[in-house]
């Protein structure tokens, strides 16, 4: 069994995942890797766990939050 670093649980079907770097993090659940690996939206904060959009450095959920941090060349993809 191996401990989740994200909520400390220990339990036995814990999984392991490799990220760019050589890190190696382990979770209990989807939700606690989500919680640690996934991007956070530099306008309303959300974390990223679909397609986002990045430019000059910043990632966002969606074109309009984007937009109304001065982005207007992007677009969600539909």
């Amino acid at each position: 069994m191996a401990v989740c670093e994200v909520c400390g649980n220990d339990y036995a079907l814990s999984f392991e995942v490799h990220t760019a770097g050589d890190a190696v993090h382990v979770f209990d659940s989807i939700e606690c890797a989500a919680h640690r690996l996934a991007p956070i939206c530099d306008h309303c904060g959300c974390r990223i766990l679909g397609h986002g959009l990045q430019v000059a450095g910043q990632f966002f959920c969606c074109a309009h939050c984007a937009r109304l941090q001065g982005h207007t060349e992007l677009a969600d993809s539909a």
